[in-house]
């Protein structure tokens, strides 16, 4: 007897629904707030980092899109909750472990995954954009990490992939001076997989994804497998910064980055 699939409508935060051949492409869109962008509030943040859980033991899908709802692909982790993680030790060690969790977990599904980015693209919903399997992005798409504007070393995923994906010069760079990268220069720098015209992005990436679910599964997910040994490999430097990260959120910076975005001002470090 098969395993029973997964109870999706538990997610709140993520519209999630079936497409292509046998329904097994698992498309997931991470809804905006009030019309603009997504963002990773307490609950969205948890929900983000175990539905590659779900999609590792689900036996039914064979290859999965996240994508962005309304003006962007994420907007980053919502305010309020930042705050919470400055000033509540038992929060900021549990969203920790969810930041932890979810890198590890979209590297260790062991289906394929599709992200397909527009407009903005920041905070944990890039983590999952830029690890993703192919990556896509919009030629206009602005990804930015956003860590050191706020106050807090670059944690989540930069550690773990910017460097081998566009090298150390470049990593540095966009990191540490938290600059935004278009999709297109994305794509020069192989930051991500493609980078295509808005109408195309959604084509591009179930076009994708279908190939994917069509072809061999164990060749598919072996060749995933083997190759994610160079981000596991990463793995001591990826806990290093995000152990830097979380402590950053116990400091004074932060409160300053929170204020200057809530006041819409530049930060007075």
């Amino acid at each position: 007897m098969s395993p029973a699939r997964p109870d999706y409508s538990r997610y709140e935060t993520l519209s999630i629904t079936r497409r292509g051949a046998n329904d097994a492409v698992l498309d997931i869109q991470m809804k905006a707030q009030n019309g603009k962008l997504p963002t990773a509030g307490h609950d969205g943040h948890w929900e983000l980092c175990e539905i590659w859980r779900d999609i590792d033991k689900d036996d039914s899908v064979r290859c999965a899109v996240l994508r962005g709802d309304g003006l962007g692909f994420s907007g980053g982790g919502d305010l309020a909750l930042v705050q919470d993680m400055a000033s509540d030790f038992a929060v900021r060690t549990r969203v920790w472990k969810e930041a932890r969790d979810l890198v590890y977990n979209v590297i260790n599904c062991d289906k394929p995954i599709v992200s397909a980015m527009h407009g903005p693209a920041v905070g944990a919903g890039l983590v999952a954009g830029l690890l993703a399997d192919i990556s896509i992005a919009t030629k206009t798409a602005k990804i930015v990490d956003g860590h050191t504007r706020l106050g807090v070393a670059a944690g989540d995923h930069a550690a773990i992939v910017w460097p081998l994906l566009c090298g150390m010069a470049k990593a540095k760079y966009y990191l540490m001076l938290c600059e935004a990268v278009s999709g297109e220069e994305a794509e020069r720098i192989g930051l991500v997989s493609l980078a295509v015209d808005e109408d195309q992005l959604l084509p591009k990436a179930y076009e994708v994804a279908d190939r994917l679910a069509a072809g061999s599964a164990t060749a598919i997910r072996w060749t995933k497998y083997s190759l994610n040994n160079w981000l596991r490999q990463a793995g001591p430097t990826f806990d290093t910064s995000l152990a830097l990260e979380f402590m950053g959120f116990a400091g004074p910076d932060v409160r300053e980055g929170v204020a200057s975005l809530r006041e819409r001002r530049a930060p007075r470090y």
